[in-house]
């Protein structure tokens, strides 16, 4: 029997340098430790993150209540507490908060003692993560590689928060990872070549100010191409436009730039856009293509996209079962994003990936802005055979970290390891 002995929690930081909450679990003369992340592109249906408010410390953004909340109230209610039944030990703490979107205690107190208690679980087990989830699992992500930032990510003036490159046709993780590296790497060159900046943003892509949103896919393809691959076949675009981040509730309007002109577009304007988009590059993935709350908007995005393309829901759907279920009997998408602290919790994690999944949709599990070298986003990945995984560009070492750790599981894996590259789209 393991027993949850004590826990202890931490005010650290995070890849952009603000704190963020550290949980250690120990029982048994073992423990192991969990690092919660942060966005900065959040969803206004998340789950609270708690922070201080204190103008006088780290500008308002500490974590010492959310620290307070472990050390004094879930180590006095949990200590003694039977490990192994993730769900028990969830719901009890969600009894303990007690609010719909965990503001009492933070979803971040709440997540940091989830995620510590499961790898303590592991590491009595003295197996991986993945195995202590699923010892048989046997699938890897086909990586989503965030090369060039824009959006709340960077200052480059990009209306697009994200654009990524697909390497499907990779024969492993070993081989997708390589070839994401080589096309980072030449992307640097081709900007530096072209005078661009090759200062990179908080997701690790290059930050350059380009004068179209257009321009942000061209040089990616050049790239792809000097790199010696073919777009459309052995790599693929996928994006996030972020546009709840350029929508205005009351106008019911997008300030989006075109052909460098900012344009007040109408959600069916948009549409036409994204899809004009999907047409001209090889472009297999589009995240948030409409605002949070555009029910009516991702639904027509389905009806114009979705046979075409993945339509991946993020601020819209926030890992959150009731908003899922809803887009999925809407038919408002087809690809969930998965945030472990959207929700706050292992088990409401795992709770909206296998909902996903029995409605035939797709699920990306993801990393957030404000990262750190905590790798569990990886192993969940493979543990629940989701079919892709976001974890930033090919540099910063909070971003590589789970590249690493999918490289490690791969090898554990041997000749089990199955990587689907274009057949993780359905």
């Amino acid at each position: 029997m393991l027993k949850l002995e004590k826990l202890v929690a931490r005010e650290i930081l995070d890849s952009r340098g603000n704190p963020t909450i550290e949980v250690t679990a120990f029982g048994v003369g073992k423990k192991a430790v969990a690092m919660v992340p942060s966005g900065a592109s959040t969803g206004s249906h998340e789950a609270l993150e708690l922070r201080d408010g204190d103008k006088s410390r780290y500008l308002g953004k500490g974590v010492l209540k959310a620290c307070e909340n472990v050390n004094l109230v879930l180590n006095k209610e949990l200590t003694g507490f039977e490990l192994g039944n993730q769900r028990a030990l969830d719901e009890k703490m969600l009894a303990l908060d007690g609010t719909a979107n965990k503001s009492k205690l933070g979803a971040n107190a709440i997540l940091g003692v989830s995620m510590a208690c499961a790898r303590l679980v592991a590491e009595v087990n003295g197996v991986g993560l993945y195995q202590s989830l699923n010892p048989n699992a046997t699938l890897l992500p086909v990586p989503m590689m965030n090369i060039m930032n824009g959006g709340k990510h960077a200052d480059s003036g990009l209306d697009l928060q994200e654009v990524m490159v697909m390497p499907v046709g990779a024969k492993s993780m070993k081989e997708a990872i390589r070839m994401g590296s080589e096309i980072f790497h030449n992307l640097g060159k081709l900007l530096k070549e072209g005078g661009f900046q090759t200062s990179v943003g908080d997701e690790g892509g290059y930050a350059p100010s380009l004068p179209t949103q257009e321009a942000a896919f061209e040089i990616v393809l050049k790239a792809i191409e000097k790199a010696g691959y073919k777009a459309g076949q052995d790599v693929y675009l996928a994006f996030d436009a972020a546009a709840s981040e350029f929508y205005d509730a009351e106008t019911k309007r997008y300030s989006f730039k075109i052909q460098g002109k900012k344009e007040q577009l109408t959600s069916a304007q948009m549409i036409d856009f994204w899809v004009d988009v999907c047409n001209k590059y090889p472009v297999i993935s589009v995240e948030d293509g409409l605002a949070e709350d555009d029910w009516e908007g991702w639904k027509m995005l389905q009806e114009k996209l979705g046979s075409k393309v993945q339509l991946v829901g993020d601020d819209l759907l926030v890992t959150n079962t009731v908003r899922l279920e809803k887009a999925i009997a809407m038919k408002a998408g087809n690809s969930i994003l998965i945030k472990l602290n959207q929700i706050g919790t292992m088990t409401e994690t795992i709770d909206t990936i296998e909902m996903a999944h029995k409605a035939g949709w797709n699920s990306v599990v993801s990393h957030r802005s404000g990262e750190t070298e905590d790798v569990t986003i990886a192993d969940l990945a493979v543990a629940f055979s989701c079919q892709q995984i976001k974890t930033g560009s090919l540099c910063r070492s909070e971003r590589t970290a789970k590249y690493n750790q999918l490289l490690r599981i791969e090898e554990e894996l041997g000749d089990t390891a199955y990587f689907p590259g274009e057949r993780a789209f359905k």
